[in-house]
């Protein structure tokens, strides 16, 4: 839905990022402390540091701003897809940037991978890989026989006039 308006209202991703941010800033704001209180039972203010965030702060100021960055690219990049591709290849997008997180984790801060974990990200890149190769193959297919009239009548009004045989 959110494709059909930006083409509906004629706007760019960026502009849409502009739109967006502020409120999901100002609900993370508003909305975090207490969702991370039901989450973890702890509030914000009580939270005591651990040793090793003293131990080397340029380190940990390091990570904070690669972190930072990274959500940073990850919104922009949403929003480059959104209006470009399918709803279902927007998902498979998203199911790799999760992959990545839990690979990035592993590598970078040393978190646990688990045989969830591991088996979770194979079932997502192979159901990846399916996606491809059903899209591939889609295309390849040869325009069915049956019907064949309607499919060239609608194929000579898109090359025509430009417009879409298929609506949103």
């Amino acid at each position: 839905s959110i494709g059909s308006l930006q083409k509906k209202y004629a706007i760019g991703s960026f502009e849409l990022l502009s739109q967006t941010a502020p409120i999901q800033a100002v609900s993370l704001l508003l909305l975090g402390p207490f969702v991370d209180y039901f989450l973890t039972g702890n509030l914000l203010p009580t939270y005591h540091l651990s040793s090793a965030a003293f131990v080397s702060p340029p380190r940990l100021f390091f990570f904070i701003l690669v972190s930072c960055s990274l959500a940073v690219f990850c919104n922009i990049s949403q929003y480059l897809c959104i209006g470009r591709f399918s709803a279902v290849s927007f998902q498979v997008l998203g199911h790799m940037k999760t992959v990545c997180v839990l690979t990035l984790g592993w590598l970078l801060f040393d978190s646990e991978l688990t045989f969830k974990n591991i088996l979770g990200m194979a079932i997502a890149v192979l159901g990846m890989v399916l996606y491809s190769w059903a899209v591939e193959a889609d295309k390849a297919a040869p325009l069915p026989k049956h019907g064949s009239d309607h499919v060239k009548l609608l194929l000579k009004q898109h090359e025509v006039d430009g417009s879409s045989p298929v609506k949103d």
